[in-house]
């Protein structure tokens, strides 16, 4: 599987901490930055993933910003994205289940390393279940 990874300065730690823990577990990461703590703009960075999402250049993508909050808003305005903040591991579970999420959030500044990895692992087991689901996801993408 290939992932697409970004954050701004406030997720630039956690985010290299996700890709190198994705590496060792053998799945492809395409890193789009930012590479370091100077300040940039998280809707610089979702926007790169949301393209590889869009393009079909990567099956999933995954955002970190200070909160998880502005870059997972920035993620969202894009019609076929769905961006979900992953706070806590039933989330992580619905997420896929219910939402069938593209796009992982998180806080870099309000998570810890082992809570993400673990709902990263959550998200990638569950399986979207489809059914009433689908109805609702349809709806997600009217103009």
């Amino acid at each position: 599987m290939k992932i697409a990874l970004a954050a701004d300065h406030g997720g630039y730690q956690m985010k290299n901490l996700i890709a190198q823990n994705l590496r060792n577990q053998g799945f492809e990461i395409e890193d789009l930055g930012t590479d370091s703590e100077e300040s940039v703009d998280y809707p610089d960075f979702a926007q790169r993933v949301v393209q590889e999402i869009l393009r079909q250049k990567a099956e999933l993508g995954i955002l970190v910003c200070g909160t998880g909050i502005g870059i997972s808003i920035a993620a969202n305005r894009h019609k076929g994205i769905r961006a979900a903040l992953l706070y806590d591991d039933y989330v992580a579970q619905v997420a896929r289940e219910h939402n069938n999420a593209n796009i992982l959030c998180f806080g870099g500044r309000t998570m810890k390393i082992e809570d993400v990895m673990r709902r990263i692992d959550i998200f990638l087991k569950a399986k979207y279940e489809g059914g009433r689901h689908d109805r609702r996801l349809c709806k997600l993408d009217l103009d």
